[in-house]
């Protein structure tokens, strides 16, 4: 066990990974696929996945990197460049996690949120045709090399800081556009003068966090619990 977690062993092809998965002792609502940052899972994220546990929901923080896991942040942004630039490989590294999640629980809804690179993720994987009921992601990349040109079929629910120096407000309307191209359904949260990172009170190294922002942790969030609330109703 890791800090309440299980570890999970699973596979990209030849690449292993490690994930980390929890459950509510009662059955779970649902099965939650939980991506995380740049630098792979952090307290933060595993915070929120303990969370999901305590409202009902089995999660499973998934692995980007592998056995080559970067242990400093400038590692961590190479090897995020890497998967970037390579949009299809980086899928198949996504969906290595929702298939996994799906093994774990095929009878079980499946859902998927994520934060930064995470966030990127859960809509590449709804881009994708995955089989999702809903994806909800946080202060996540909105620009993709692989537009939408399909129906995409969970519902999306995207959280973002406006003041989020990573992605300028023309990939904010190009999201928008490319959605409404497909007819998604979509909700946009857009939090004024919020920063990237705006869920997360610390920082990489323990420190405190200033891009944190309280109420927009918060709304955030139940807006995530009541978007599942209803798609598993």
């Amino acid at each position: 066990m890791s800090g309440g977690f299980q570890k999970v062993q699973y596979a990209d092809g030849e690449i292993e990974l490690n994930g980390l998965a929890a459950a509510p002792m009662d059955k779970p609502r649902a099965a939650v696929a939980v991506f995380p940052t740049f630098i792979n899972s952090t307290p933060g994220v595993e915070a929120k996945a303990r969370a999901l546990v305590e409202n009902g929901y089995a999660v499973l923080i998934g692995d980007f990197y592998g056995p080559d896991a970067p242990s400093t942040p400038d590692e961590a942004f190479r090897a995020m460049g890497e998967l970037r630039a390579a949009p299809e490989a980086f899928r198949l590294r996504l969906r290595a996690t929702i298939d996994q999640l799906a093994h774990m629980y095929p009878e079980l809804p499946q859902l998927a949120i994520g934060f930064c690179l995470g966030g990127m993720g859960v809509l590449e994987m709804a881009r994708d045709g995955a089989d999702l009921l809903a994806v909800a992601s946080f202060h996540g990349i909105l620009e993709t090399d692989l537009p939408a040109d399909a129906p995409i079929k969970p519902r999306m629910l995207v959280c973002h800081g406006d003041a989020d120096s990573l992605v300028p407000r023309s990939q904010v309307t190009n999201f928008w556009e490319e959605m409404d191209a497909v007819e998604a359904d979509w909700h946009f949260h857009s939090y004024r003068g919020v920063e990237h990172g705006f869920t997360n009170p610390l920082a990489l190294d323990g420190s405190p966090n200033p891009n944190y922002d309280v109420s927009a942790d918060r709304q955030s969030w139940a807006a995530m619990l009541n978007l599942f609330d209803e798609v598993l109703a």
